[in-house]
């Protein structure tokens, strides 16, 4: 827990040193362009002093740490909005899509490398590796782009943007049927690019647990294949296959940045694309606090995890 304390005091450090080291200040996009060579000292002052921005940064810190414990991040630059409110708003939208991802790539990826490691030397499984050392490597923007081509410009099946519908589609089924629509793709993308990484994890673990000793004594007892695969080399592998989704809950949410901006969709993606466009200091520094929590209690929870899964884990009684 102090650990895991440590880095959250990092993370909320870099969180506030980050956004104030990119090129451009707050005043270029809280006052009209065509205004910003005319203003004087004293406006500038008093536009910057709305959001407390014209203190020192010593003291902004701390003002920042304070906030935090209160459940106060401020005040959003652009449309004047309290933070909070507005990671609400978009919160949800990125939880459906970040959770169906990492569960579809985990069947699919972890499923798949699974069945290559069992049936090692065919071509299936050498045409698996393929395909998803390919996927692996695609960035999600162009693997996005081109399922927008084909399903949305092509085939003309699926939404081109958006999370809901521009008209009123009504309630309850409609509704639904509408955004589930529009789910589709951004879903969809996130899950090949992820399931690639997966699969080669699973792939490379249960291989690595298939070659052990204790396999071949198994196996030497007559146990069926089957069960030696999924009995012993399965269990075995999903330590290292746990620490992988832990740590993909961070990249996943960092492709949803570019996948929400590729389709337009209304998650934490496409909320802190916006704020780095406009400089919105507080907004950047409430969305990355929150992903940053986000993956950090994902860790978390795999360490708490592992002993369940693997009772080798568990602290030995050292005398």
């Amino acid at each position: 827990m102090a650990q895991y304390a440590l880095v959250v005091l990092v993370a909320v450090s870099l969180n506030f040193a980050i956004p104030r080291l990119a090129p451009g200040t707050p005043i270029d996009y809280l006052v009209p362009s065509e205004q910003v060579a005319t203003i004087t000292p004293e406006q500038r002052e008093r536009v910057l002093a709305q959001f407390g921005l014209e203190k020192p940064l010593a003291e902004q810190y701390w003002l920042y740490l304070t906030g935090i414990f209160q459940g106060d991040l401020g005040y959003s630059t652009q449309q004047g909005r309290p933070v909070v409110d507005m990671l609400l708003e978009r919160l949800p939208w990125t939880l459906v899509l970040v959770r169906g991802a990492i569960t579809l790539s985990l069947i699919i990826g972890a499923g798949a490398g699974f069945l290559s490691a069992a049936r090692r030397g065919g071509r299936m499984e050498v045409g698996g590796l393929a395909f998803f050392m390919f996927l692996d490597s695609m960035p999600p923007f162009w693997i996005g782009m081109l399922l927008l081509v084909l399903f949305s410009g092509y085939l003309n099946l699926l939404p081109v943007f958006g999370a809901l519908p521009l008209t009123g589609a009504g309630g309850g089924f409609g509704l639904t049927f509408e955004v589930a629509q529009r789910l589709v793709l951004p879903l969809l993308t996130l899950t090949l690019v992820r399931a690639g990484w997966l699969f080669l994890v699973a792939r490379s673990s249960l291989a690595g647990e298939l070659s052990e000793d204790y396999i071949v004594m198994a196996e030497a007892k007559g146990l069926s294949r089957r069960r030696v695969v999924l009995g012993h080399g399965v269990r075995n592998a999903l330590l290292p296959l746990m620490t992988a989704v832990a740590v993909e809950a961070g990249t996943v949410v960092g492709g949803a940045t570019v996948v929400e901006t590729v389709f337009s969709y209304p998650g934490l993606g496409r909320l802190i694309y916006e704020s780095v466009l406009s400089r919105d200091y507080p907004v950047l520094q409430g969305a990355f606090l929150l992903l940053a929590v986000g993956v950090i209690a994902a860790n978390f929870l795999a360490d708490l995890l592992y002993p369940i899964i693997d009772p080798r884990t568990r602290t030995a009684d050292v005398r």
